[in-house]
């Protein structure tokens, strides 16, 4: 396998660090739910809605954006959108109603929404294909150490304090990554230099990125990818306590030990989609996916370690998943249509998961006991969703790449 430079592990670093934050930050609105939801006054639609509406406005936020996504660099787009995730995270930390907590949500999803899409495209820009398996998994790892270390220090502050205090600390944790970021990442504008780059007006040049088959395929298979988190994540918190009985407690232990083994599997993960092609690890994800959510949807009052059990696979199934076809989504676009494809992509991921948001929340009923009512159903079109993923996949992958070499990357 190709090694990383110095600068690529330093890069790869940054977005890892970059993940963790937007990451965190749209995570932590699960395990809060089941306080938000009292302290607010909120009803299981109502918080869906405020769950969705940062799904909905990223989206928006993308397609605005894409049209001249590749027309800066890409490093002062991403220092941009993310000054101002960062104000719309301030503004979640000082909520004090549903509508001012729904506000702030939009706001922080017009600018988080499209964070996602420009690391994406500076990765395909740093790391030729080969490499992109294993750089995937640590970016992925980014998503696990929100897990193992923000997530459960979250819900220890918000037990210590309020639900205010997490949102809070991503702020001052980002302002510390963007410092990072501003100082140690080189400009990445070789893309600047392609043919056709900056030729067409933003409409036209969205439009010629839509146009092409085998991206509608990709931006398909992304929003399919997109409707289990964003379905089962919302009301997680609230099912493992009012219905699998876990006192809330113990779940930063959950979340702690999930967290640590995927930050264990994810860069595995990447080196075997490296070595054997993403296709068959793909394929075992969706297997274990499948199977386990159909386990977790189901599960009643039962032991802290076999909840633990069947969320740390389900987890390595759903990274069986997301790991592949990120890396073979990052060779679809020619170097001059990233910035506009993952723009694209990382909208309709978001208006994806915010409709399945919507969906999940109209789907379930919180009794009067905070018992969460037709999980199963949920659960169900999670398992669809992902046999259809899986036949685009193979789809994609039997398509011939769109061209485009990737840039070199640095060498210090």
């Amino acid at each position: 396998m190709q090694p990383f430079t110095p600068y690529q592990r330093l890069a790869a670093g940054l977005m890892a660090l970059l993940q963790f934050a937007v990451v965190l930050d749209f995570m932590i609105m699960s395990p809060l739910g089941v306080m938000i939801m009292p302290a607010l006054r909120m009803s299981a639609g109502e918080f869906g809605t405020a769950v969705s509406a940062y799904a909905f406005s990223a989206g928006i936020a993308g397609l605005l954006t894409a049209g001249f996504a590749d027309r800066f660099d890409r490093k002062r787009l991403l220092l941009f959108f993310f000054g101002g995730f960062l104000l719309g995270t301030l503004w979640c930390g000082l909520a004090t109603s549903f509508v001012s907590l729904l506000a702030a949500r939009i706001v922080t999803g017009l600018f988080g929404g499209v964070i996602g899409s420009i690391v994406m495209a500076i990765t395909a820009d740093l790391f030729p294909p080969a490499q992109r398996g294993r750089v995937m998994g640590l970016l992925q790892g980014g998503f696990a150490a929100s897990q193992v270390l923000g997530l459960p220090f979250s819900i220890f502050l918000a037990s210590r304090f309020d639900w205010h205090a997490p949102f809070i600390a991503i702020v001052l944790f980002g302002l510390l990554a963007a410092l990072v970021i501003a100082t140690r990442l080189q400009p990445v504008n070789a893309h600047l230099g392609a043919a056709g780059t900056g030729r067409h007006s933003a409409g036209r040049h969205l439009l010629q990125t839509v146009r092409v088959s085998r991206q509608q395929l990709a931006f398909a298979l992304t929003a399919l990818l997109t409707t289990g988190g964003f379905m089962l994540m919302p009301f997680a918190s609230a099912f493992v306590v009012h219905n699998v009985g876990i006192p809330l407690d113990h779940l930063p232990v959950i979340y702690l030990v999930t967290g640590l083994c995927t930050l264990v599997f994810s860069p595995l993960i990447g080196r075997m989609a490296d070595r054997v092609g993403a296709m068959p690890v793909f394929y075992a994800g969706c297997a274990i996916t499948i199977a386990t959510v159909a386990v977790y949807t189901h599960l009643g009052p039962s032991p802290l370690w076999l909840l633990i059990l069947v969320n740390v696979v389900m987890f390595v199934g759903i990274f069986s998943r997301m790991i592949p076809a990120q890396a073979t989504l990052a060779g679809v676009p020619a170097p001059e249509q990233r910035g506009s494809f993952n723009a694209i992509n990382s909208a309709l991921q978001q208006l994806a998961g915010g409709v399945a948001s919507l969906v999940a929340g109209h789907i379930v009923h919180i009794g009067p006991d905070g018992h969460v009512q037709d999980f199963g159903q949920v659960g169900y079109v999670v398992i669809g969703s992902t046999l259809v993923a899986a036949v685009l996949m193979r789809q994609l992958v039997r398509g011939q790449p769109a061209g485009g070499a990737p840039a070199t990357a640095p060498s210090r």
